[in-house]
Formats: C-alpha cells, sequence, structure tokens
C-alpha cells in the first residue's frame, strides 16, 4: 500500500495509484507466468476436446468475469455463470450481493441448474477466496468433472479466517491459481486526514491476468493448428460477418445467445 502523506507532498494521488496498479502489474507478469501458462493451456485444451467455457465472479469480482464473455478479441466459447442478486451491484440493496455470498449451498444450488457438465471448464474469480460462495463453486464443480481455475489473492488465505464449513478457501479447490497479489483490503492509497485507505486495483489487475490467460490459450490452439474461435468487433468493417459464422460453427457451445 502507498504510503502515508500529503497529496502536495507526496504527488498527485492519481499517479501514485498508477504506480501502485503498474508495479502489481508488474508482479503477476513477473511471478504468475506459470501459472497464466498452464490457465491457457487448460482452456484451450478443453475447447479442442469438445468442453465449454465458463466464468463466475460476485459482486465486484464479476466485472474481469464478464469481461473476458462475448468480447471483441475473446475466445467466443467463454459464457458468463451468473447467480442472480450476486453478480455486480445490481440488487438493492446492494448489500445482498455480498450475504448471498456467504450463504451454504446456493453454489450447489447454481450448478445443478446450470448447462456445465465434465469436461467444461469454469474460471472462479473471488479476491478473498474465503467465502462459501466460491468455495463450494470450485469444490462442486471439480466433483461434477470440471476444471476450476481460480484467481484470488493468495494472501487471504494465510491472514484471515475462511467462511465456508470446510474451513478451505478457493485456492484450495482449483486445478490451476492464479495470485492477483493484491494486499488485504484490496485498497493501494492512505493519506493524512483520510481514516480509510482508498484506491481499489483489484479489477485492473485481475481483468490483465484473464486477458494474459485467454492471449495464451489463442496462442497455445494456434500452435496445434486449430483456429481459436475469436470474435471481432462488430464495430469494423466484417466484422458482424465474422461473429456469425464463429457463432454458428460452435453455437452449440454458446449460451449467452439463447
Amino acid at each position: 500500500m502507498g504510503e502515508t502523506g500529503s497529496a502536495v507532498g507526496d504527488g498527485k494521488l492519481s499517479e501514485q495509484f498508477f504506480d501502485a496498479a503498474i508495479g502489481l502489474l508488474q508482479r503477476v507478469r513477473d511471478e504468475e507466468g506459470e501459472a497464466v501458462s498452464a490457465a491457457g493451456a487448460l482452456l484451450a485444451d478443453t475447447v479442442v476436446s469438445g468442453g465449454r467455457l465458463f466464468a463466475f465472479g460476485a459482486g465486484h469480482s464479476s466485472l474481469a468475469a464478464q469481461d473476458i464473455v462475448y468480447r471483441a478479441g475473446g475466445l467466443a466459447l467463454m459464457n458468463l455463470l451468473a447467480v442472480p442478486g450476486a453478480v455486480g451491484v445490481d440488487v438493492m440493496p446492494a448489500t445482498l450481493g455480498s450475504a448471498l455470498e456467504r450463504v451454504d449451498g446456493l453454489a450447489v444450488a447454481v450448478l445443478s441448474t446450470s448447462p456445465l457438465r465434465a469436461g467444461d471448464a469454469l474460471v472462479i474469480i473471488s479476491l478473498s477466496g474465503r467465502n462459501a460462495l466460491p468455495v463450494e463453486m470450485a469444490l462442486t464443480a471439480r466433483a461434477l468433472g470440471v476444471k476450476v481455475i481460480g484467481v484470488t489473492s493468495v494472501a487471504y488465505a494465510s491472514e484471515t479466517k475462511p467462511r465456508h464449513s470446510s474451513g478451505t478457501f478457493l485456492k484450495d479447490h482449483c486445478d490451476v491459481v492464479l495470485d492477483s497479489k493484491i494486499a488485504i483490503g484490496d485498497a493501494e492509497l492512505s493519506l493524512d486526514g483520510i481514516p480509510a485507505p482508498f484506491a481499489p486495483a483489484s479489477t485492473v489487475v485481475t481483468s490483465a491476468l484473464l486477458q494474459a490467460v485467454m492471449a495464451t490459450a489463442a496462442g497455445v490452439l494456434a500452435d496445434q493448428g486449430v483456429e481459436p474461435p475469436l470474435l471481432r468487433s462488430g464495430n469494423v468493417d466484417g466484422g458482424l460477418e465474422w461473429n456469425e459464422r464463429v457463432f454458428s460453427e460452435y453455437g452449440d457451445r454458446i449460451f449467452y445467445r439463447r
């Protein structure tokens, strides 16, 4: 976290935030390369074997999940696994979404009514990795024969207590773990006169990690002689026609068009 001081004495807060975010991005680039490669290979292998791809995140973690679904330059096969009330802050009161993350049994109900099946891959994003919903989601998915990629801050596992009845964290139930390196509390700056830390960077870092994974998956597919099922922007000439071809070819594995 940034040093405490005055905005005038320590330079612009905006610059401090950029420096903090850049530092975190450099850390995940240098320290998570092996995990990124493994996650990308896992997604590519799932595509080749006929599996489907899903992403899940609750609250603000859902932003990074949505960022890789139906995205120009992204894999068309990535689907959002949504839990009503826990996607972003789209419910009133917003605190309901946070409460749902702590409910045992909710993930089991969601997965039992979802299209997820053995042979698929599921990306689960949870900064703390301590709440019942992401932990149970990973545990249950793997029991179904689904490969799980977890994106979390591993620091929480050593500095907080788990909230799932198993006493475990998300990282304990994943085939691949991507550590976002975000500090406890998700706030990069502090300042004299402001009693709480501020300026979270988890969305920036988590989204970058996942885009790195998607890029890796596309490269692995190409290396295997498989054209990656990528989407193009609908705002460039030929983009819509390109996407319709991809949708037609992979329609049985795309659920956001139904």
